[in-house]
């Protein structure tokens, strides 16, 4: 069993994910050991079909694990059942993703007004228009997402994400959609608003430069981290 430090944030002990198909059984990820501090940058990289976005989706409880535990912020969160895993999410993750995942039929301050609300958060207009002053778009606040650039959705995105200060902020390929000049600018504020609230991040990328921004990588292969030669 792994050592668990006051500062200990995501802690995972023999993690496994397989699933049935018709050729028996697939194992997705095996023997995932990880200790994750709090405020800690780490790069998840890895070639398609290594295990990243299941692992993200283990470690924030939106997926459940065949084998092992994992725990956030002290909490065992494959005890839980799915109404548990939901309220933890809600109170210490932040997620962003390739695909933007705004809702189309709300304003971009609608949008980032929406994790407030669903904490019935009194002040939240004002603060989601301070978020989105603070990524440039104070005057995009009525436009819905049709009417914002692919860098203007993801900036949106971004607010949403930061609004509700999470512990953990998870970003699955947050530059996969969006052209170099533009993944740069929007690279770099995530990186801004991360140190600004003090958040761990988890980073999933193919982009080995973007990865190399963060404190630490973890590279997967076939399901398994592969050890460090430098250690």
């Amino acid at each position: 069993m792994q050592a668990q430090s006051l500062n200990t944030i995501i802690l995972t002990e023999n993690l496994g994910k397989s699933v049935a198909t018709s050729d028996g059984i697939l194992h997705i990820l095996s023997s995932i050991e990880l200790i994750i501090k709090s405020g800690e940058s780490i790069a998840i990289v890895g070639e398609s079909g290594s295990g990243k976005s299941t692992l993200i989706s283990l470690l924030a409880g939106l997926d459940t694990p065949t084998t092992g535990s994992i725990s956030l912020n002290g909490q065992c969160l494959t005890a839980m059942n799915e109404d548990g895993r939901a309220e933890l999410r809600n109170q210490l993750i932040g997620f962003v993703f390739q695909s933007f995942q705004l809702l189309p039929g709300l304003t971009a301050l609608e949008n980032v007004m929406l994790p407030l609300e669903l904490r019935a958060n009194k002040n939240a207009k004002t603060l989601a228009a301070a978020l989105l002053a603070r990524v440039g778009l104070s005057h995009r606040l009525t436009h819905t997402p049709q009417k914002l650039s692919g860098g203007e959705q993801q900036r949106v995105a971004l607010a949403r994400a930061f609004v509700t200060r999470p512990a953990i902020l998870f970003a699955d390929e947050p530059t996969g959609n969006l052209d170099r000049k533009t993944g740069a600018t929007v690279i770099d504020l995530l990186f801004e608003l991360n140190q600004e609230n003090h958040t761990t991040l988890i980073l999933v990328t193919h982009d080995q430069a973007l990865a190399a921004r963060c404190q630490r990588i973890i590279k997967l292969e076939a399901g398994r981290i592969v050890p460090d030669r430098h250690d």
